[in-house]
């Protein structure tokens, strides 16, 4: 039957752009901070503007089941995007947020919502959602910096493991994250919005740092995010790509371990076998 089939065919990885990444675990659909609007803003005609469109619309990704949130700005949290999402047929997704985020989705009328603090976990069925730390901030406006929690998320599932960073300057937290969670199938670690480095540092690491996490991770597959779709900082459109490539050659990593879509391009990856500790 189609259930047997997808199971067995590999796990479907595609980068949408930006933190969104789709995955298909089965028949399962996750989605990975959901940005699918024009700009990265709380305006439709001023802010950050996609620099490239959609490589899909919504409606094609099928049923989404889950959706995991890092934190709570523009470029993460897009309304109009989970709204959109919601009305799909059978219902909206369940949505697996920060501590905080939670209680403000519910005022803006989402129902089907679950807030994680740092290191707690909730299992839907064959998969644990795990709220992991990261160092960052929070924030949409000018009077609630820091009032919601942010951080990454791994998900735990028999036959696949994934590491989903959000947005974060380097922490030695990666090091337990790795100590609890590896070994990783896959790795979705940041590697643009770095410069300034004397006011981007603590809040988003360069390429440098990005290969020092994917080591600190173990190693696993990685793939990077949050470049090339949204200009928010000084860094050249092409610099990501120099310099992850620069690091990577400098520690003698092969490209193929760290490596950087084009927005819609997918993978497959083989089911694995993750026992219980």
């Amino acid at each position: 039957n189609r259930g047997h089939a997808l199971a067995n065919q590999g796990h479907e990885v595609q980068w949408l752009g930006h933190a969104t990444i789709f995955l298909r675990i089965g028949e399962t659909r996750i989605l990975t901070d959901p940005q699918f609007s024009e700009r990265a803003s709380p305006l439709s005609w001023i802010g950050p503007k996609r620099l490239h469109p959609m490589p899909v619309a919504v409606a094609e990704l099928g049923r989404i089941d889950y959706i995991v949130i890092s934190h709570n700005h523009y470029d993460h949290l897009d309304l109009p995007t989970l709204r959109q999402i919601a009305m799909q047929s059978g219902g909206p997704p369940l949505m697996l947020v920060p501590l905080g985020v939670d209680s403000w989705l519910r005022e803006e009328g989402f129902e089907r919502v679950i807030g994680l603090d740092w290191w707690q976990q909730n299992k839907q069925g064959e998969f644990a959602f795990n709220f992991v730390p990261a160092h960052h901030w929070s924030g949409r406006g000018l009077f609630d910096r820091n009032k919601t929690l942010w951080g990454g998320w791994v998900l735990e599932h028999p036959k696949f493991r994934f590491y989903f960073a959000g947005d974060t300057g380097w922490s030695e937290d990666v090091i337990e994250i790795a100590k609890r969670f590896a070994p990783f199938d896959l790795a979705a670690i940041p590697v643009g919005a770095y410069e300034p480095r004397w006011f981007m540092a603590t809040q988003h690491i360069n390429p440098h740092e990005a290969v020092r996490m994917h080591q600190a991770l173990g190693g696993p597959l990685s793939l990077g995010i949050h470049w090339g779709t949204f200009q928010l900082t000084d860094e050249a459109y092409e610099d990501p790509i120099k310099e992850l490539i620069e690091a990577l050659k400098h520690q003698a990593i092969p490209l193929d371990r760290f490596r950087l879509f084009v927005p819609g391009q997918k993978m497959t990856l083989e089911p694995s076998i993750h026992r219980g500790d």
